[in-house]
């Protein structure tokens, strides 16, 4: 049967998604347990590789098993032999030719800002902390050019080279809001077709120096024109990046 897998966790303590000799990783994790409730290797098969420090609301996976199991039987003897810092929310039972990874139609992405002069500790592991006050008008109307199908280039890692760097972005939004514990919220959300490895980092990073008044428009669309990297803000911290969502037709 092929199972796919609603997963949470929080991923300070992991060396990203994919498998890594001698790290702790989502898939590697998934993989051992699963793996011994099977009582055979299996492959568990993300919808994308989230990196070293990154969250996940809503990360997809599939898994193909022989065993019979009831969704519900799944999950808790997955998430009884799991750490804490994981849960698998749901379990469903899909067609075979189902596929986390290429039947995904997009992904929704958001990073999360504590701009105040001091951040909760409870932010510690889930927001980027920014001290100097951000322009979110500023910020709001640079985001709306990185909107449509483009080169990412100037977006992405370098790692990247050897695939296509065309992606679609259908929304980006940015919200405030005030925290009960001291200091204003920014989050940006981001939703596209795909992404390519450090895409949504360094968006955010150059919308945060749109917000402190050292990038400008010009400089982000002759980024995305060009595919200078040198144009872009510096990448922003991996702890301020939550996979929201994985869409599905």
């Amino acid at each position: 049967m092929n199972f796919k897998l609603t997963i949470q966790y929080d991923g300070t303590d992991f060396h990203g998604w994919q498998v890594q000799e001698n790290s702790r990783t989502i898939q590697g994790e998934l993989e051992r347990v699963i793996g011994m409730i099977e009582d055979a290797p299996v492959t568990v098969v993300g919808s994308g590789r989230t990196d070293a420090g990154v969250h996940a609301e809503g990360q997809i996976a599939n898994v193909k098993m022989a065993r019979p199991f009831t969704p519900e039987k799944l999950r808790n003897a997955i998430n009884g032999n799991l750490w804490r810092d994981i849960r698998i929310m749901k379990v469903e039972t899909v067609p075979d030719e189902f596929h986390a990874r290429f039947s995904a139609t997009g992904k929704t992405y958001r990073y999360r800002i504590v701009n105040a002069p001091v951040m909760s500790p409870f932010w510690r592991r889930f927001a980027h902390h920014e001290q100097k006050p951000l322009d979110v008008d500023r910020m709001t109307s640079a985001a709306q050019l990185f909107l449509g199908e483009h080169d990412w280039t100037a977006f992405a890692s370098a790692q990247a080279d050897g695939e296509s760097r065309i992606r679609t972005i259908t929304n980006v939004a940015i919200e405030t809001r005030w925290d009960e514990r001291g200091g204003s919220i920014i989050e940006f959300s981001i939703s596209a077709t795909g992404f390519l490895r450090y895409m949504v980092r360094s968006i955010a990073g150059t919308l945060l120096e749109v917000g402190q008044g050292i990038k400008d428009s010009d400089t982000i669309q002759t980024a995305i024109i060009t595919g200078d990297r040198n144009l872009c803000g510096k990448t922003a911290p991996a702890q301020g990046l939550t996979l929201v969502k994985v869409d599905y037709d």
